[in-house]
This record gives C-alpha cells, structure tokens and sequence, in this order.
C-alpha cells in the first residue's frame, strides 16, 4: 500500500515543476517588455513582439517534450498552462478596463487545448518508438 501512495509524488513533482519553469520562462521572454509601442499614425502595438513570444513557446517545447515523454502527460497539460495561466494573469492584472480576464481565459483554453495535443503525440509517438527497439 506505501508504494501505491508513493506513485503520484513524481507526476505531481512534475506538475509543480512544469509550472514553475513556465513562470520562469515567462518572465524571461515576456517579463522585461511591458510599454507598448506607439507608430507614428497612431496606433499601437505590443507589449511584446512576435520573436518573444515565438521564442517562449519552442522554449516550453522542451520541458513539454521531457514530461510527455516520460508519459507525465497530465503534468505536461497542467504544468504548463497553469504556469502559462499565472504568468499571464500577474502580467495583465494592472489593466484598469478588466478585459485582461478574456485575454487570461484565451491563454489557459489555448495552452490547455494545444499542451493536451502535442503531449498525447509526443507520449505516443515515443512509446511507439521504445516498442520498435529490439528487445521490446
């Protein structure tokens, strides 16, 4: 009965890992640009350029890939856009209009529906792949 207590202390290490990890990431590509850029018609764009978020996204492709691979898939999904969810939520909670919780909901459903889709394809892709060894 210990061992099966025990079981769930590595998928949850994961999760919380996971989630840390992307408000770190978060901070690192999006956390330092927070003005938003004004052309000379205008309008505005911003914060954040393309190329951060870009770059956030295959950054969390490798802590993704790590966890689904080792068929955490539940940490991967969670971990990530928990962590995605957070970071958005402090980053955006300063907009006096309150239309940041849309943004906030955009973000978790998007990182939900997309983490849940690359981790059953990575986990599948790789246990397939460790069935094709010789000796499996």
């Amino acid at each position: 009965m210990r061992n099966q207590l025990q079981k769930p202390a590595p998928h949850l290490s994961a999760t919380l890992a996971l989630a840390g990890l992307t408000v770190a990431l978060w901070a690192a590509w999006l956390g330092w640009d927070q003005h938003r850029d004004v052309h000379p018609d205008g309008s505005t764009t911003g914060p954040y350029e393309a190329w951060q978020v870009i770059g956030l996204v295959l950054t969390l492709l490798v802590p993704v890939y790590w966890a689904a691979s080792r068929q955490y898939i539940v940490a991967a999904v969670l971990g990530t856009s928990s962590g995605l969810t957070a970071a958005a939520w402090y980053d955006w909670s300063d907009d006096g209009s309150g239309l940041f919780v849309i943004g906030v909901g955009m973000v978790m459903i998007g990182s939900l529906m997309v983490t849940g889709l690359l981790s059953l394809l990575i986990a599948s892709w790789t246990r397939r792949a460790g069935s094709s060894r010789p000796g499996h």
